[in-house]
This record gives C-alpha cells, structure tokens and sequence, in this order.
C-alpha cells in the first residue's frame, strides 16, 4: 500500500508529472528539461533526484551531462503514467511540454547532420 500511496504523491507535484511525462517519450538531461519546461534547473534537479532515490528514474553519464529516463520496470507506475499520456490533451501544460521536446528533438537532430 506504501508504494501505490508514494506514486500517487509524487504524481500529485505538478513539477513532477511534467518531468514524468516528458521521460515518458524520451531521455533528457537537466538542461533540456529546464529549456522545454522554463522550470528552473536547481527545482528540475531536485525533483529527479527524488525520482530516482524512488527508483522510478535512471541516469547516464555521458561526458558532462546526466541523461535521464523512466525505469518502467513497475508494470503498475508504468501504467499509470500511461493512462496520464494517453490522455494529454486534456492536459494544456502537458501537451505544450511534449510539443516543445518534439522541436527540441528536431533541433538536435539538424545540429547532428550538420556535424
């Protein structure tokens, strides 16, 4: 019963279910979250740490930055926060931030070619 609780209070912080959403569709380091959700990275920061002391995020280090993605291993997290994104347009917030991290994407992909 504690962890369904300890789901439902981290998905209660608007902060986190934005982040949440987001590394539902991808992984993303500090700076992209903060650029896509204009949440500032001290506060984008402390809410991932607290993801992942939950285990429901992992990181990466590559080179500088820490890439950050869902551990989805918890069938009932995972389908959960599915429910939320299959049902983002009832979700303004929710919806802009996944638009913005698909111009983001498009972004990094024309800087890669042009490499």
């Amino acid at each position: 019963m504690d962890k369904l609780l300890n789901y439902f209070k981290l998905l209660s912080d608007e902060t986190r279910l934005r982040i949440m959403v987001l590394l539902y569709h991808g992984e993303f380091c500090v700076c992209q979250i903060t650029g896509i959700t204009g949440i500032s990275q001290p506060n984008v920061s402390k809410h991932l740490a607290r993801l992942r002391d939950m285990g429901l995020v992992k990181d990466e280090k590559r080179e500088q930055y820490t890439f950050y993605s869902l551990n989805l291993e918890d069938s009932l997290f995972g389908d959960i926060l599915g429910k939320v994104v299959e049902n983002v347009e009832e979700y303004p917030a929710l919806k802009l931030d996944l638009e913005k991290s698909k111009a983001a994407a498009k972004y990094i992909e024309l800087a890669n070619m042009k490499k």
